[in-house]
């Protein structure tokens, strides 16, 4: 027998909940992207190997160990994208998007990418990731601008008290200094450090405070800090855009070893930190930076090649949202479920579900023979708005019951006006949801108006509904009949004066 087929390591499969939440932190940040005037832009996933080490660096750990690179039937050597930012750059030299001097060019982007690295908390080797990138433009402005981004995005998804942490990393001049001295310190201490240290400290000894293994960590305390070899011109800058962050209210922590693990960063970079309730370290779940000459590495002729940007992993995210209780109330919802009374009527309610999805409606209909009341717990579990129930009666006069499922008011509605029926009460419902929700009017208040993870039904909400007490099950719920069905044959209450019960 065949061993089963199971997912790549380092993957996984988002089903049901856990995709419509990933789908909503996507569509949170496209839409808070779109508030500071930033485009859509999607890439190959693929790309020539060369496009990374161009930007990325062969320094970098993403380069030295992470990516997944091979070669194609023409001996070309593909790499699946480690990250989207040398992507985008590639495209924005190809395609001139810097030609017309519209600038700055603000654009951002979700999608895959692949990273051959250990799978551990909120981690994996394929995830995806989203983020923004604004260049042709150099202003310490548009460098607080985006951290303001990056903020009000996990604002709106409901995080409170986050950590910014900041620092620079200058201007060439300056990182060209910090890097010798870096270079004298670590000198003497290499044969007792670790060997990726040892490869850090020859391409790229900035990545050397940025080392994981406690021993190299302890050298990192007291090697020497950046803020010692800035040029008079790079501390006035990161001095100038730390004033616009204190003037926009952002609290942020300045941290003299943070270093971004991309090789073409320069001035501010920033990384916001969390942890869950529990107290699981999810480390950095944003990070980005302020960048020069990135544009140059793919041959790019520009007036300015500049740039700032962010990214941070959707599933890093969501586990932090998961375990602070933020998702609540995202999973998709169903405005209608069809309840036909035998299985004679499935057709009948084939037909009014399709006129009824025309409409706009999300509309599920069971097809198989089932009591009402299971069909009323189907609809419960799947959060269904409204319930359309019809049977012989209903039909022969042309009309459904309609029940809106949050309060448990029923209506008669006559299927030539079902439209306005339906809307009337899905306004309702909707009306209700937009009073919850606080993506764009609560921001700063005080309590838990969390962006949209309140809209849930409370535990045991609409246990009596209509009918729902012709199941056959022993001592099910309240009997409260709604009475329009009493001459429906094998349909009648158990409660009824001639004492039948369903079949």
């Amino acid at each position: 027998m065949a061993n089963n087929i199971i997912a790549v390591k380092g993957t996984h499969d988002m089903i049901a909940e856990e995709s419509s939440a990933y789908t909503y932190i996507q569509n949170v940040f496209r839409a808070v992207a779109g508030l500071y005037g930033y485009q859509p832009i999607e890439t190959p996933i693929m790309e020539h190997t060369e496009c990374f080490l161009r930007s990325t660096g062969e320094g970098s750990d993403v380069v030295r160990k992470e990516m997944y690179t091979f070669l194609d039937k023409g001996e070309r050597s593909i790499t699946l994208r480690p990250e989207l930012t040398a992507g985008v750059a590639r495209c924005i030299v190809e395609k001139k998007l810097l030609a017309t001097g519209d600038v700055p060019l603000k654009l951002f982007y979700s999608g895959p990418v692949f990273r051959y690295e250990r799978p551990q908390l909120g981690r994996y080797r394929q995830f995806i990731q989203a983020g923004v990138e604004c260049v042709g433009q150099d202003s310490p402005w548009l460098d607080a601008e985006t951290i303001a981004l990056a903020m009000r995005t996990l604002s709106y998804l409901g995080f409170r008290g986050v950590k910014v942490k900041v620092n620079t990393l200058g201007d060439k001049a300056s990182r060209d200094a910090y890097k010798e001295a870096l270079k004298q310190y670590f000198k003497p201490h290499l044969e007792e450090m670790c060997d990726d240290c040892k490869n850090r400290y020859e391409l790229n000894p900035l990545r050397i405070l940025d080392c994981k293994v406690k021993e190299d960590q302890k050298l990192v305390e007291g090697a020497p800090r950046m803020k010692d070899f800035l040029t008079k011109e790079a501390e006035e800058r990161f001095y100038k855009t730390l004033s616009i962050l204190s003037q926009e209210g952002v609290d942020y922590e300045i941290d003299d070893t943070l270093v971004r693990g991309l090789d073409y960063y320069g001035h501010i970079v920033f990384e916001v930190h969390a942890s869950s309730p529990t107290g699981a370290d999810y480390g950095a779940i944003m990070g980005g930076g302020h960048y020069d000459g990135l544009l140059a590495n793919f041959g790019g002729r520009v007036e300015c090649d500049s740039g700032v940007g962010f990214a941070f992993g959707v599933e890093r995210l969501y586990s932090l949202m998961r375990d602070n209780n933020l998702l609540e109330g995202v999973a998709e919802t169903l405005d209608i479920y069809m309840m036909p009374l035998t299985e004679d009527y499935i057709e009948h309610a084939f037909v009014l579900a399709e006129q009824i999805r025309g409409l706009g409606y999300t509309v599920e209909v069971p097809y198989a023979k089932t009591k009402l009341g299971s069909m009323f717990k189907k609809a419960n579990r799947k959060k269904a708005k409204v319930a359309i129930i019809f049977g012989e009666d209903e039909i022969n006069n042309g009309v459904v019951q309609v029940k809106n499922l949050a309060t448990e008011e029923q209506v008669e509605a006559n299927i030539e006006t079902l439209d306005e029926t339906l809307s009337m009460i899905l306004d309702e419902h909707e009306e209700e949801e937009e009073h919850h929700c606080c993506c764009h009017n609560h921001e700063g208040e005080e309590g838990e108006h969390h962006c949209c993870h309140h809209h849930d039904e409370e535990e045991g909400e609409g246990e009596h509904h209509c009918c729902h007490h012709h199941d056959e099950e022993e001592g099910e719920g309240e009997h409260h009949c709604c009475h329009h069905h009493e001459e429906e044959k094998d349909y009648h209450c158990h409660h009824h004066k001639d004492g039948k019960k369903d079949d």
